[in-house]
């Protein structure tokens, strides 16, 4: 089993997915030719709430954990995949843990699944402290939600969307949006730029104020890391939430398709992602409080037992 590895607390995706996703979810308040609107006050603060609740998404994902168990396939139409991936993932304040594991979640070896535990609770501990080093990772990680929040404000401004339809899910109803660029649209950086090249669909519960389902394909090849690769055109990002707990809306699914060209070698990702077993984990130091607590009786399950 491999280590646990400590990564960026943003979401496990190529950056050209993650833009994606931010046109998708805060994009909406470009509220642009909605002829189903019956007025359209009411469709702004519809938008509005939709829009907070995106944020609520993204502070969730720092402070509950889950279970990712990830499939790759060669091209998006196997039907199966030719390699399985499962990871506990685990919010850690300057990062998160992704522990490898089963695909019940449980470990593959107990004894290489408590020194990774170890390892985990320690980095929770100095992210629980209080000093310059710690304050340091907090600030590198403010400054890239800030330069998120930025992309996020461009986005709002960079498409129009347009009504669809209403469509069921499960016990509830969904509002189908058509996404767009705007062609007014004036970018002011290398990644609203990519704002130009995306169209895609929205669903969005209008009684919840959440966004269900999204999904996005590239119009036009993109250049990426500095041009040193590019995705094709026609690669695709979609994602569906549910509301998992009363009042918060979580990732359940993602499936990302990107083909494209690093150097001189043909690339290809095609991955879908399951998210499952989500637990509420709290500040670092609660974190670091329920961890202690799983170690502990881990060690003493056996001696109970006898």
């Amino acid at each position: 089993m491999r280590s646990a590895q400590l990564v960026s607390p943003s979401p496990s995706l190529p950056k050209l997915a993650l833009c994606l996703l931010l046109v998708c979810t805060v994009g909406l308040s470009a509220e642009k030719n909605i002829p189903d609107a019956a007025d359209q006050a009411e469709t702004h603060v519809l938008f509005e709430r939709v829009i907070a609740n995106q944020k609520k998404v993204e502070e969730a994902l720092d402070v509950y954990e889950r279970l990712e168990r990830i499939e790759m396939r060669r091209n998006s139409h196997d039907p199966k995949p030719y390699s399985e991936k499962s990871y506990r993932v685990i919010p850690a304040g300057t990062g998160t843990g992704r522990i490898p594991v089963r695909g019940d979640g449980q470990p593959a070896d107990a004894a290489v699944y408590r020194a990774e535990l170890l390892k985990l609770a320690h980095q929770l501990a100095w992210a629980a402290e209080s000093g310059h080093a710690q304050s340091e990772a907090y600030a590198k990680i403010q400054k890239k939600r800030r330069e998120r929040d930025e992309l996020i404000s461009a986005a709002s401004q960079a498409f129009i969307f347009t009504f669809i339809a209403r469509e069921p899910r499960g016990n509830r109803v969904l509002a189908k949006f058509r996404m767009e660029p705007n062609p007014a649209y004036k970018a002011t950086s290398r990644n609203t730029s990519l704002y130009s090249k995306v169209r895609g669909l929205i669903w969005v519960d209008e009684a919840a104020g959440q966004l269900a389902r999204i999904q996005g394909e590239t119009t036009e090849d993109i250049s990426i890391g500095m041009f040193l690769a590019r995705v094709n055109k026609g690669s695709y990002f979609m994602q569906e939430r549910y509301e998992l707990f009363p009042g918060c809306w979580l990732p359940t699914f993602s499936q990302y398709d990107f083909d494209g060209r690093k150097l001189f070698m043909n690339f290809n990702i095609h991955e879908r992602t399951f998210f499952t077993h989500y637990r509420h984990m709290g500040t670092p130091h609660e974190a670091f409080l329920a961890i202690q607590k799983e170690i502990h009786l881990a060690e003493t399950a056996p001696a109970q037992s006898h």
